[in-house]
């Protein structure tokens, strides 16, 4: 078991500090719970109203997608050069990657097993309004944009300036240059080394006081993204859309219970426990339909549940590129239902042929609103074929992409849940992670509410309590003191 001092994790090992009972009122999560709450009441009582508030979830996760890749580029790269040791970081990449293809792999076929057993697009006979055929036609002219592994590497991987990348929001980009930063700072002279990480370190300060500010938007976003989706849903042959949603959310369930489930506990640790304590970053995805939206929150909270910073920084802005097992599902179940759709059987073969281009396509994409839609585009358009002529992607994605909206939520649940399991199991597994610590936060959740406060934000409420606390405590233990310091003291 790693010791709190190797781990790095904010709290871990100490001795929990005396907490006072947070006003519900308070919280965070039950101001996101209120904005659903309105946005389906708003929804369902004036769609015509609704239709109109989807800037408002827009506009959060652009505010967020602007600073995603400097949070992304600051962990990446303290993260790495922290170690001081190439050969240690090379290892932890390697795990991560293996892990990574393992479940890619799991995911993929699952949702071809789904996708033949329940056949969602059976019988289909409805067809998609103007609206959605437009909209399918863009996403199937930037999915021809991205089909194939050259255009991949030049174009999606490897930027082709410094500034680029964060300038284009480019996730995949933005890790290549952490990268390699990374390992040309782990190269220099231990004094110079570690300066360097800390001044990096500081400017990751800045970015979460931004996120901060950000975070509070958060209840206004869910309300609109919400309300858009309940007014917007309903068309013509409901029931094929409705089971194959029915369908996806189901298969991701199982791949949460079951897979997941047997990955945390060979690592020991219970996933539903891990999902009680990422219940917040949960709330606030079902409201925004993003994972980006809580990348800064769960990289402070799995370091304060006991992982190492290492390994944080390296697997979840990692993972938010090359796990997406939610995102996988959604593949093969989504190309399954336009080929039912079309009343076309494709052989077991084909199935498995598709599923292994799917491999390669399902990298990179993004965990926003629509990035699903766009890369089922790239891969149906790069398999091509009998089964997917151009005029079939446009029509299957135009009747997928009345309910995307909320199986967009799905795949960004579960990706998210399947990055986190990804981080401990992989932390476990290498030795940086205090196992104690993990298991003292997953019975009580509220023992990393101290680091969150302290990296993303306290309510005016809670500061006059703490302040007050802290008076009574001046002529009490000077450790009782010191044990409020959190992630950004």
């Amino acid at each position: 078991m790693a010791h709190a001092a190797e781990t790095g994790a904010p709290g871990a090992g100490t001795t929990p500090a005396r907490r006072t009972k947070k006003k519900l009122y308070t919280q965070l999560w039950f101001w996101v719970l209120i904005g659903i709450a309105s946005g389906i009441l708003v929804g369902l009582l004036a769609p015509g109203f609704a239709a109109d508030t989807k800037w408002l979830a827009d506009t959060f996760v652009q505010m967020i997608k602007v600073i995603v890749g400097p949070v992304i580029f600051c962990t990446v790269v303290v993260g790495i050069a922290s170690l001081g040791n190439l050969a240690r970081a090379g290892g932890l990449a390697l795990r991560a990657m293996g892990y990574f293809l393992l479940m890619t792999i799991i995911a993929l076929t699952m949702g071809l097993v789904a996708g033949n057993v329940f056949q969602p697009g059976a019988g289909f006979e409805g067809q998609p309004d103007p609206a959605a055929l437009e909209k399918a036609r863009e996403d199937a002219v930037s999915g021809s944009e991205e089909s194939g592994i050259v255009p991949f590497i030049q174009d999606s991987l490897l930027p082709d300036s410094f500034l680029g990348p964060f300038v284009d929001n480019s996730v995949l980009q933005v890790l290549v240059l952490a990268i390699l930063t990374a390992c040309a700072i782990s190269s220099l002279n231990n004094n110079l080394r570690v300066r360097l990480v800390g001044g990096i370190e500081a400017i990751a300060q800045v970015v979460f006081g931004i996120i901060k500010i950000i975070m509070w938007a958060a209840p206004v976003a869910a309300f609109g993204g919400m309300a858009y989706t309940v007014g917007q849903f309903g068309s013509a042959s409901l029931t094929n859309l409705l089971l194959l949603m029915g369908v996806f959310w189901g298969t991701c369930f199982v791949f949460v219970a079951v897979v997941l489930g047997v990955v945390a506990r060979l690592a020991g640790f219970n996933v539903f426990k891990v999902i009680r304590l990422i219940k917040d970053e949960l709330l606030i995805i079902v409201g925004t339909s993003s994972s980006e939206s809580v990348l800064p929150r769960l990289l402070t909270k799995l370091q304060s549940a006991g992982a190492s910073k290492q390994t944080v920084g390296m697997v979840i802005p990692t993972g938010y590129s090359f796990n997406l097992d939610g995102t996988c599902i959604y593949l093969t179940l989504g190309a399954l239902f336009i080929v039912q759709a079309g009343g076309v059987s494709m052989p077991i073969g084909v199935q498995i042929a598709l599923a292994v281009l799917m491999v390669l396509t399902s990298k990179g994409a993004a965990g926003v609103t629509g990035a699903g839609l766009v890369t089922l585009a790239a891969s149906l358009q790069a398999f091509g074929g009998e089964f997917f002529p151009p005029e079939a992607i446009v029509i299957g994605l135009a009747l997928i992409v009345g309910i995307d909206r909320m199986m967009s939520e799905g795949r960004a649940l579960t990706n998210a849940i399947g990055n986190v399991v990804a981080t401990l199991a992989i932390a476990r597994w290498n030795g940086e992670l205090d196992r104690e610590r993990l298991a003292a936060v997953l019975d009580d959740p509220l023992l990393v509410e101290a680091d969150m406060e302290a990296a993303h934000g306290n309510s005016a409420d809670e500061e006059v309590e703490q302040a007050a606390e802290d008076a009574a405590q001046e002529s009490g233990d000077p450790a009782d003191r010191r044990e409020k310091v959190g992630v950004g003291s």
